[in-house]
């Protein structure tokens, strides 16, 4: 298996080449015990709560973007109803104004059209107050709906920089940065110190976590596809990503030996 990269030991000196006479520089260090049992589970604990992070995120933005829709159409539905009763109405008063035009002669009828004609003046203004205030309360509460889901973005933003400090200890130890797919639910992992030849030269993947079983989408340089669904496998198994991470990086230094 291949040894890890030490950046402390590498980005200041570079082995020399060895000789068929020369003593293997291995075999003067001395052993020293790196704790990877302390930083497997650390690992898993950073993956659990990262799965974690990741469904809850998921969970509540869908709910509320279809708790937002839903709002929206009701809404919708709700204003339409009323601009066709507005309609009517308008309609009814064009048609009073007309036979009261017609039975103007007649003064009995006259006043009980002038009479109705008050009436109905005076329900169509009360309506009109009462849309008023139900625009009114609709219009807040859009506005504190907003406010909520703007509360909710800046607690989700206070959470990612929370991880963030452990996220860079393991991209450091690993020697990997993570970058943006382009895609939705894709992340992109790019290793450096791959190469004893080339320490700057890059090798990446990009991993779907459209669902809860993540799937290698692309890499470069190119591995045996059985080895990398071994460690996909293994990664939708135990969820330990930092293991996942580990063995990949294994592999594009095996490629690139």
């Amino acid at each position: 298996m291949a040894t890890l990269f030490e950046p402390s030991i590498s980005t200041t000196t570079r082995a020399p080449f060895s000789s068929a006479s020369a003593p293997s520089m291995a075999d003067s260090l001395p052993s020293i015990n790196f704790g990877f049992e302390e930083l497997r589970e650390r690992m898993a604990r950073f993956t659990h709560r990262f799965d974690d992070f990741i469904a809850e995120g998921r969970k509540r933005v869908l709910e509320e973007r279809n708790q937002f829709r839903l709002n929206v159409a009701e809404l919708q539905e709700d204003q339409r109803m009323k601009k066709h009763s507005i309609e009517i109405l308008s309609h009814k008063s064009s048609a009073h104004a007309q036979n009261l035009a017609k039975e103007a002669a007649e003064t009995s009828e006259m006043h009980a059209a002038i009479a109705n004609i008050s009436s109905q003046r005076d329900a169509r203004s009360a309506q009109r107050d009462r849309l008023r205030s139900e625009i009114a309360s609709v219009q807040k509460t859009i506005s504190q709906r907003l406010d909520a889901q703007h509360q909710h973005a800046a607690n989700l933003d206070a959470q990612a920089r929370h991880n963030v400090p452990e996220l860079d200890f393991w991209q450091d130890y690993l020697c990997f940065r993570i970058e943006g797919a382009g895609v939705i639910d894709r992340l992109k992992f790019v290793f450096t110190h791959v190469d004893e030849r080339d320490w700057d030269r890059e090798a990446w993947f990009e991993l779907c976590t459209e669902s809860r079983d993540y799937e290698v989408m692309e890499m470069r340089p190119k591995v045996e596809k059985e080895k990398i669904d071994v460690c996909v496998e293994r990664l939708n198994e135990n969820r330990d990503l930092g293991m996942f991470l580990k063995g990949i990086r294994e592999l594009f230094v095996e490629v690139l030996k």
